[in-house]
């Protein structure tokens, strides 16, 4: 039996590579002007990292499925198409005893969520209500609640968007898989369920149950992931809040490895997560830290201040200081939302009219 010696492994060289070649284009503008040309660089050198620019349009040829009356809002199952031949089911929560319209939020799913039914409430699945209570996971429903039609989708490789011979039933997930099969073919998860959120926006825009122009983001986790992303690549989400998502790469994927869907190829040499956020300024931008969020890295909060302290240099610049909040709560690795859906509300509308 050979054991494997410390010395001879390659982490330790990786991350001495992190420290070397990072963040050629992190942000570091001092006026408007710079700001500008680093925005438009950023977002289009994100967007070929990703393989965003490799996506293709398509008609949206939506469709309501099915439509039921619930205790306290109302579902609808839809389906929209997202590139040529490749469709993304989702449900609508809309406010019960109110015609609408309606603020819209975009309210994607993290792991563990069996796809867009745990943000959607669906408790009458076998095992979700242990999922949604275990981490307040039902936060479509708190937003239809709130006076919003949420949008909760399927990602790529979720839900009924799963890839085949995939284990864990419902629950399972092969983004891995997709990423990994995405990658030589110049795209990676990240970019595709970045597009579909788009596409998913392009949707919004055509019903007349919701507010023009009024469509922010919201999620947990993987669901984070997706909103950081969402709102980073495209001006027309309003608002957002990133949960249980903001930390140093180097600590939180690099140092302890995380699911497949987080790794873009050369991300690392351009940006941190923190560069990222800062795409969105000056629009407004929510983001929730669990103080004992394993997923924070092992420094905890000490990883994650840094990268908040880097946007909101960002918001600084372009006067917009008190549109960027940071919301640490005691807590491990959930969805927060006490002082989140209010400021939502306070962005968008939503009840209190």
């Amino acid at each position: 039996m050979i054991d494997a010696q410390p010395r001879f492994r390659t982490h330790p060289y990786l991350q001495q590579r992190f420290a070397t070649v990072g963040r050629k284009l992190a942000f570091a503008c001092k006026d408007r002007k710079e700001w500008q040309s680093w925005r438009r660089k950023t977002v289009r050198k994100l967007k070929g990292l990703t393989g965003y620019d490799t996506m293709q349009t398509a008609p949206l040829n939506s469709r309501v499925t099915d439509e039921i009356e619930l205790a306290d809002h109302i579902r609808q199952r839809v389906e929209i198409q997202v590139e040529p031949g490749l469709y993304m089911p989702m449900f609508v929560c809309l406010p019960k005893n109110d015609p609408g319209p309606y603020p819209a939020v975009i309210a994607p799913h993290g792991h563990g969520s069996g796809g867009k039914i745990a943000v959607a409430g669906c408790r009458e699945i076998p095992g979700m209500a242990k999922v949604i209570k275990q981490y307040n996971y039902d936060y479509g429903v708190q937003f239809a609640r709130a006076g919003f039609a949420a949008f909760c989708p399927d990602a790529r490789g979720f839900g009924e968007r799963l890839e085949k011979d995939v284990e864990g039933g419902f629950n399972g997930r092969s983004c891995q898989w997709l990423n990994q099969m995405g990658n030589p073919l110049g795209q990676t998860v990240t970019g595709m369920w970045a597009w579909d959120l788009h596409r998913l926006t392009d949707y919004i825009e055509t019903r007349d149950d919701c507010v023009p122009g009024a469509i922010g983001c919201a999620g947990l986790s993987g669901g984070g992931l997706q909103t950081l992303w969402t709102a980073a690549l495209d001006t027309r989400i309003r608002c957002a809040v990133v949960s249980g998502y903001f930390y140093g790469f180097k600590e939180s994927l690099l140092d302890t490895y995380n699911c497949s869907c987080n790794y873009v190829p050369h991300l690392y040499e351009h940006v941190d997560i923190g560069d990222v956020g800062a795409l969105i300024a000056p629009r407004p931008l929510f983001i929730e830290t669990g103080d004992k969020d394993n997923l924070n890295g092992a420094s905890g909060l000490n990883n994650v201040k840094p990268q908040v302290r880097t946007v909101r240099k960002a918001y600084r610049l372009l006067d917009a200081g008190g549109k960027i909040k940071h919301d640490i709560f005691a807590g491990e690795h959930r969805w927060h939302g006490v002082k989140a859906i209010p400021w939502m509300q306070r962005q968008l509308g939503g009840f209190p009219k």
